[in-house]
């Protein structure tokens, strides 16, 4: 079993910077992928950013040049740096583990953007 714990929501004006970290614990022989989404309030969860175990990145059309994805392979842990936020940015934001090619979820960490 894998246990995630997210880090890192808050509260920020617009134009503000948020850091949201996630770290994996348990029983992990493989990373296929890391990820992030977010739900915001009357919407379907979508995909913000993946990254591959190869390294290689994946990025909503909007949040590209805005959001960071990133990794410490050896904490097993995901990162994403969210720059320029928007009021839209506004959501639940939740990791994702591939692992051993089983998906696990965070608890979800609010992010409130204000204008």
């Amino acid at each position: 079993q894998v246990q995630l714990v997210e880090s890192g929501g808050g509260l920020v004006q617009a134009g503000g910077s948020l850091r949201l970290s996630c770290a994996a614990s348990g029983t992990i022989f493989s990373i296929n992928a890391m990820g992030w989404y977010r739900q915001a309030p009357g919407k379907q969860r979508e995909l913000v950013a993946l990254i591959r175990s190869g390294g290689s990145t994946k990025y909503a059309d909007s949040v590209k040049g805005r959001f960071t994805i990133s990794r410490d392979n050896a904490k097993n842990t995901v990162y994403l740096q969210m720059n320029s936020l928007k009021p839209e940015d506004t959501a639940v934001y939740y990791c994702y583990y591939s692992v051993d090619s089983v998906g696990y979820w965070g608890q979800g960490t609010q992010v409130t953007v204000s204008s």
